[in-house]
């Protein structure tokens, strides 16, 4: 049963008990980053989005004169935010994740693999730089990258994704093995008021139960998907790092009347559910993305299906 509580009555001596108010914690939160961070191996906290925990990371590990370099082909979202505090002292450089980093760099961001174009980070030139560094592992998932273990000093996912998997929870999270660093997240979660409701936090608990069975599926299927579409003539270029759900693939021409010619997957955004969705990504991003590129989120339906699917919209006038 779910506690939906706000507050908790204090004990007989007038001490807060481990809940008193929703914003600082509350049991079904607690349970889910439990679950969250025996599979990261560290200490998970929840936030109400992906981009609270991204914004919970700018304030808890940046200050003004501060430089982020973030991974170029990243969620756009995460620059949206971060520039938000440009104004307030925050330099943000953009770069090629699978070289090296910039140097003078106070946060390394990392996205593994990038969304949409799917790029993986160079480990190896990221740990020699000696800065912060945070990882969005978000496509991944902790069935295919422990950014812990190749040196991310966070790992953050917007939980809304494939980790719910069902399009049914708005929900993010970050997981650090540094009790300091734990602590500062968690105080400027609370400050920010950037705390996940529990109804968030049982999805979460839900989709963790199948998520390992959910990611081999997904990868199963993108995978025969991914090698369908580099031989059709209407594709140019096919992104697929090998793993997950996540496709990204260019279309000659205009991709919107293929984006809304197909039936079985939903012409939506976001992605990580269990029913397929695609839609192109220049309408949001602009050009530092190529204007016939589609996302393809591939969820758990047929692959013989969702190709006649495909082959249908790429092949009509």
């Amino acid at each position: 049963m779910i506690d939906r509580s706000t507050v908790w009555p204090y004990d007989d001596r007038g001490q807060p008990r481990d809940f008193m108010y929703q914003r600082y914690g509350h049991p079904t939160g607690a349970e889910a980053e439990a679950a969250l961070g025996a599979l990261e191996g560290g200490d998970a906290l929840l936030y109400g989005s992906g981009t609270s925990a991204v914004t919970a990371c700018a304030f808890a590990l940046l200050k003004p004169g501060a430089t982020v370099a973030v991974a170029e082909g990243a969620y756009f979202g995460t620059t949206v935010t971060l520039r938000e505090l440009e104004p307030w002292g925050l330099n943000i450089v953009q770069f090629d994740q699978t070289g090296e980093p910039p140097a003078g760099a106070d946060l390394i961001w990392l996205e593994s693999p990038a969304n949409p174009l799917l790029t993986v980070p160079n480990w190896d030139a990221v740990n020699a730089c000696g800065a912060t560094v945070v990882c969005d592992a978000t496509v991944s998932t902790p069935v295919y990258l422990k950014a812990l273990d190749k040196g991310a000093d966070v790992v953050l996912h917007s939980a809304t994704k494939f980790l719910t998997g069902h399009h049914n929870a708005l929900l993010g999270a970050t997981v650090t093995r540094d009790p300091e660093l734990t602590a500062r997240l968690r105080e400027v979660r609370t400050r920010i008021g950037l705390s996940a409701a529990p109804d968030a936090a049982e999805a979460l608990l839900h989709g963790l139960e199948t998520l390992e069975v959910r990611m081999r599926r997904h990868t199963e299927t993108a995978s025969d998907l991914a090698q369908r579409l580099a031989g059709h003539p209407r594709v140019s270029r096919v992104r697929y790092p090998g793993f997950s759900g996540l496709i990204s693939f260019d279309v000659d021409g205009d991709p919107v009347p293929v984006e809304t010619a197909t039936r079985l997957i939903a012409n939506q955004t976001s992605l990580g559910g269990v029913a397929s969705s695609m839609e192109s990504r220049h309408r949001w991003e602009g050009d530092r993305i190529p204007k016939g590129l589609l996302r393809l989120s591939v969820g758990l339906e047929d692959a013989d299906s969702l190709w006649r699917d495909l082959d249908r919209a790429l092949t009509s006038p």
